[in-house]
């Protein structure tokens, strides 16, 4: 078997056996890998490449907008909806114009997101610690 296929069957176990935070931190930095190779891609007239890598990102971006539970998330649900939308709008921008500003844009909004979804898996992890330590 090659490193491809090792690699592969690696990423897959680690999906399967992630946690739901887990994965949304995986799908964050997908998106954020996608966002800046879509404007290498544009910087080096790599058409098909912008193109692939903008449609990984605009999916993983509307997975997490599809994930979204308006019901316990409420107003913070409503208000990740809108920034989805937004990057949504922006990533179609920047690949009809090929503007790497509007891609950046996006990466800028994702990179925020991720750092906040991390401190709060953080934060929560700390908090169960705390709550078996005083079981």
């Amino acid at each position: 078997m090659n490193n491809k296929h090792y690699s592969n069957a690696y990423k897959k176990t680690s999906i399967l056996t992630a946690s739901k935070s887990e994965i949304l931190i995986m799908l964050y930095e997908g998106a954020i890998h996608n966002v800046k190779k879509a404007s290498y891609c544009i910087e080096k007239d790599d058409v098909a490449g912008k193109g692939m890598a903008i449609v990984k990102a605009h999916d993983i971006i509307n997975e997490l907008s599809n994930t979204l539970n308006f019901e316990i998330g409420g107003k913070i649900a409503e208000d990740l909806e809108q920034l989805y939308n937004f990057m949504t709008d922006e990533l179609i921008k920047g690949n009809m114009n090929n503007s790497v500003e509007s891609l950046k844009s996006v990466e800028k909004l994702l990179t925020t997101l991720l750092d906040g979804w991390k401190g709060a898996v953080r934060k929560g992890s700390k908090n169960e610690n705390t709550q078996a330590d005083k079981k």
